[in-house]
């Protein structure tokens, strides 16, 4: 049985840097057994790939550090491997599609996923670890926390503010930051999450689909960085805006069908009635129908009002059948800890036995 040895937990203050005292707690280690896996999807990050691969060796030691190159032009692959990855390729072009692609590939008990340009603290993995195992979670996501002007530029915080405030009224959640790159993954999150994305709209698919399947979730703050001078973001805030956008509307029509569906009939109806009882008073005063036209438009927005709910009744059918099968297929897969575990002190034991 390991022993637990008393240790001050020491936390960082995000503002100030100092380091706060904070109550003595036992100390946690995670289970030698436990298969960890660092992914970080690249394209031309030659500059800052180095330092993101030793920062995580630096963290997790006993992690295997995955870096896969999405058609770079520079030597990011080769600075990879040279500072210890294992290192793939994805032709496809978009983060989206490198990260379907390394979940599909790697397997692992816990997964961590980052971005290759040194922007995300690889010192927090394994604490978001830690989160996502003692407290049975599927999904951490590592909220970015920084007040520097360079980190995180005022156009990128509102339209986050803006995408996490939409998801936020649409799927009636709590979402703290729903473009954050950081996430750490269960074993079974990973093989069932469907991964259409293609490009920046990724970390939104990985949001909505939780949500979707009422996974356990949770969020920590997380400092991040600048990037490193002479690495350049990828990010275009118009672009990949309207292409998140995109995808919340993708998703809400294949989740939330119903709802999708069912104010397309509102938004046709509303007006056609409107139109038709105009048509109406006049029949009645003159006996006539003078307006043949907009009895015409009346009538077809009745009849697309129609069609949408019909729509909107089959199709939230078919989306629910969709989500218990997702859900059969997640539960087939063990969590990366022993459900009879009732403390972490446990979790580590038994992981530590079934490695002997």
């Amino acid at each position: 049985m390991l022993n637990s040895i008393a240790r001050p937990n020491l936390q960082p203050h995000l503002d100030t840097g100092l380091v706060v005292l904070k109550t003595v707690e036992p100390e946690r280690t995670l289970p030698a057994s436990l298969r960890v896996a660092v992914i970080l999807p690249s394209y031309n990050e030659s500059v800052a790939i180095g330092p993101t691969v030793t920062a995580f060796q630096d963290a997790l030691p006993d992690a295997t550090i995955y870096v896969f190159d999405n058609n770079s032009t520079d030597n990011t692959a080769q600075v990879a491997k040279e500072a210890g990855a294992v290192v793939g390729f994805e032709a496809s072009p978009g983060k989206g599609s490198v990260v379907r692609r390394m979940l599909a590939d790697i397997d692992a008990d816990v997964y961590v996923m980052a971005d290759g340009d040194a922007t995300y603290d690889a010192a927090s993995a394994p604490a978001l670890i830690e989160r996502l195992v003692s407290g049975n979670f599927d999904m951490i996501t590592g909220n970015r926390s920084s007040t520097e002007q360079a980190a995180y530029r005022p156009g990128h915080r509102f339209g986050n503010r803006v995408l996490t405030g939409l998801v936020e009224w649409l799927f009636k959640c709590k979402v703290g930051d729903l473009l954050s790159g950081y996430r750490v993954f269960s074993r079974r999150f990973a093989k069932t999450f469907p991964a259409h994305s293609r490009g920046f709209d990724i970390e939104t698919e990985l949001t909505v689909f939780a949500l979707q399947l009422r996974l356990p979730i949770d969020e920590m703050d997380t400092p991040y960085r600048a990037r490193m001078e002479g690495s350049n973001s990828k990010l275009s805030s118009v672009a990949d805006g309207f292409r998140i956008l995109r995808m919340i509307g993708l998703m809400l029509k294949e989740e939330k069908p119903m709802q999708f569906f069912s104010a397309i009939a509102v938004c046709a109806f509303l007006p056609s009635l409107v139109v038709f009882a105009s048509v109406f008073r006049e029949f009645l005063e003159t006996g006539l129908v003078e307006r043949i036209p907009s009895l015409f438009t009346a009538l077809s927005g009745f009849v697309i009002a129609v069609l949408s709910f019909v729509c909107a009744v089959l199709l939230d059918t078919v989306a629910r059948g969709r989500r218990e099968a997702r859900r059969i297929a997640y539960l087939s897969y063990p969590p990366p800890w022993n459900s009879s575990a009732s403390t972490w002190s446990d979790v580590t034991e038994t992981r530590s036995d079934a490695g002997q």
